[in-house]
């Protein structure tokens, strides 16, 4: 049976979304989770929505206790993790608005805790494989059930997370598309880190909402622009998510 974690941030955490809705709270070797979990049902799945930033958005990037969301989500049972970010766009073809399933990241982060393995037993060397951190079966359901919707989408593509809280200077926009990068965030790479770690399947949702600094025609990024286009498309990410759930649930993915 699927059990699915839904990580996210403001607009996501309705009730709505969820059959019979119930508050957890957890405590784990690594801290507090940074938020309570509200579980239920999507259709037949059993589902756990955690916010990544705290109910009130008070946890900035870099104090987000990624180890304790991701074991938390473990100790519940799930089985796969969806998460959804806001991310700035570094292609000129991914326009405000457009979602994006990223199949690779580059992790630009500097003070994150990005592993369990604080030390190696005796004989036992944990040396995570990273090539291809996103689930492939996952994201070809979000393209699937984007499809479906009429979702403004790119199938794939490298998703860069800064530290954080500050957005980039010009000349790191400009780099990051040299680097290949083609959205920016500041909190992906840790989660999909972690979650590859205790091998649970792990995809997002990255809306693009801004342009970053790179565009120097345009005014560069404010966080009110990237709330604004973020909450006129939490409908749509409530709807994918929602259609994706149900469908998993008529599969035997792994």
């Amino acid at each position: 049976m699927h059990k699915i974690a839904i990580i996210g941030g403001s607009g996501l955490e309705d009730p709505s979304m969820l059959q019979h809705p119930v508050e957890v709270e957890l405590h784990t070797p690594y801290g507090h989770p940074s938020s309570t979990f509200k579980t239920g049902k999507i259709g037949d799945t059993e589902v756990v929505i955690l916010s990544r930033h705290g109910r009130n958005h008070s946890i900035p990037p870099s104090r987000v206790n990624n180890r304790a969301n991701i074991w938390a989500i473990r100790e519940l049972g799930c089985t796969h993790i969806l998460s959804t970010t806001a991310c700035g766009s570094l292609r000129e073809n991914i326009k405000r608005g457009d979602m994006l399933f990223p199949d690779q990241f580059i992790d630009f982060t500097r003070h994150r805790d990005v592993t369990f393995h604080d030390k190696f037993e005796k004989g036992k060397l944990n040396h995570t494989a990273m090539a291809d951190p996103f689930d492939q079966t996952l994201r070809e359901f979000l393209i699937s059930n984007a499809k479906k919707l009429g979702i403004d989408f790119h199938p794939s593509g490298t998703v860069l997370t800064i530290e954080g809280p500050r957005f980039s200077t010009r000349a790191e926009s400009v780099m990051f598309r040299l680097w290949g990068a083609d959205v920016i965030n500041m909190s992906v790479a840790p989660e999909c880190i972690l979650a590859n770690e205790l091998k649970i399947p792990y995809a997002t949702v990255a809306v693009s909402t801004d342009n970053d600094c790179w565009k120097t025609e345009e005014q560069p990024v404010t966080w009110e622009e990237v709330l604004d286009v973020f909450n006129k498309n939490v409908e749509k990410v409530k709807t994918l998510l929602y259609n994706t759930i149900t469908s998993l649930k008529q599969t035997n993915i792994n």
